[in-house]
């Protein structure tokens, strides 16, 4: 019995060894001690992805983290230092575009982002030598790189046009390419932004529309599948108008020609028609075919916003004054429903489809106004009645207490 202990607290030792003691690392060790720009790393990757993944400096640096003296970073170890710019696509991609080696770590992550990069603008640049242009550390960051879904990430959903505009909206960076500097500022009031901002995660930001590691600006043939991606009802009624084809001819991008494209706006219906706010008269004027459907659009849509609006108000009035109103009040749902498709439907430029929509709305809107009538109505029947009600009550009362006065002053009750 005396013989077993030792060896059991060697094996329990032996196993405990390895789970308790962390891999040499050197190079963090010594560049711990360092100010300035080369402690910076050291104080940084703790919190790096590639760090809690196991990885250490040399997997990218190469070199010998075992060696605690200079010659842990001589050629003859490996060490490879840090990258030149136009090099870092292709330093990242050893691993990032190994499907085998990136499987150990996260099967489901894409491994295709080199070869995506190659093909966008900024790879292409850089290829010819740009060193200007963004790469992958200008977007994840050196040494501190997040995960992709973390909150913090400087490509996380809500810190994408942040990130992008670091170059984008510098006018002396972007000197020399010929691209405006205002597009951040016009996507911060853009309608996209504000539902970023409110936590809508799915909502465009730069990489939604322009791609991530395949960065291009959308052609104009392309535009409308851009933003068909998540409006696809627009796109198919779009693709069936005879704006297409027109709009095609002429070269002018699809969407882009009524709603902008990094500062797009909530739509109104004062977009539509004749108005001195309407998009159609940009290229429409009185006497063609387009600007008379555009007038007669904008005036179903009017209508029925109209009736609606004149239904709404006469139910609200009769809820407020105790009325039951419920089920027309459920009715009116429907036509609003009716004035979103009509404006949906806008989108085909045809006016016989979108007065449908606003035909059965109206006639909806309509019946629900006639049930609110009826049941403001019966309130002030109701009312009349509860008055009427009230004199008889008063007149019994003061009758009654005219009457108990006239029976205390007789002599009778007096004894």
């Amino acid at each position: 019995m005396r013989k077993t202990i030792p060896s059991l607290v060697v094996l329990l030792v032996a196993i405990a060894s390895p789970l308790a003691a962390a891999p040499k690392n050197s190079c963090l060790t010594c560049h711990a001690e360092l100010e300035g720009p080369q402690g910076e790393p050291a104080k940084k990757f703790p919190s790096d992805v590639h760090n809690q993944a196991g990885l250490g400096c040399a997997d990218c640096h190469g070199g010998d983290p075992q060696d605690d003296s200079m010659t842990a970073m001589s050629p003859a170890k490996g060490f490879r230092g840090a990258p030149k710019k136009t090099a870092i696509p292709e330093f990242c991609g050893k691993c990032h575009s190994d499907s085998n080696y990136m499987r150990r770590f996260n099967p489901g992550l894409r491994t295709d982002q080199l070869s995506q990069y190659w093909t966008s603008v900024h790879g292409k640049r850089l290829r010819q030598g740009d060193a200007k242009v963004a790469a992958c550390v200008d977007c994840h960051s050196v040494h501190d790189i997040l995960a992709v879904t973390d909150t913090r990430a400087p490509v996380y959903p809500t810190n994408v046009a942040t990130t992008c505009a670091r170059c984008h909206a510098d006018a002396a960076y972007m000197k020399g390419y010929n691209l405006p500097t205002n597009q951040p500022a016009q996507y911060a009031k853009s309608v996209h932004a504000h539902a970023l901002a409110q936590g809508d995660t799915s909502a465009p930001t730069c990489s939604t529309c322009h791609g991530n590691h395949g960065a291009a600006p959308p052609g104009v043939s392309s535009v409308e599948n851009v933003c068909g991606t998540c409006h696809v009802i627009n796109q198919q009624l779009f693709e069936k108008s005879p704006h297409q084809a027109a709009f095609a001819k002429m070269g002018l991008p699809a969407c882009v020609q009524c709603h902008s494209n990094h500062e797009i706006v909530p739509p109104t219906d004062a977009w539509v028609g004749v108005g001195s706010n309407a998009t159609c008269i940009q290229c429409h004027a009185a006497g063609d075919k387009g600007y008379a459907a555009a007038q007669r659009i904008a005036g179903d849509l009017a209508k029925l916003e109209t009736f609606y609006q004149r239904a709404e108000d006469v139910l609200n009035t009769a809820e407020r004054s105790g009325m039951e109103v419920s089920t027309p009040r459920v009715e009116l749902v429907s036509a609003h429903g009716d004035l979103i498709k009509a404006r949906v439907e806008v989108h085909s430029f045809n006016p016989g489809e979108v007065q449908k929509f606003t035909d059965e709305g109206t006639d909806i809107s309509q019946k629900a106004y006639q049930a609110g009538v009826v049941a403001l109505r019966e309130r002030d029947t109701r009312r009349k009645g509860l008055g009427v009600s009230l004199i008889f009550i008063v007149l019994a009362i003061g009758g009654l207490y005219l009457k108990i006065r006239q029976m205390e002053s007789t002599p009778a009750n007096r004894h």
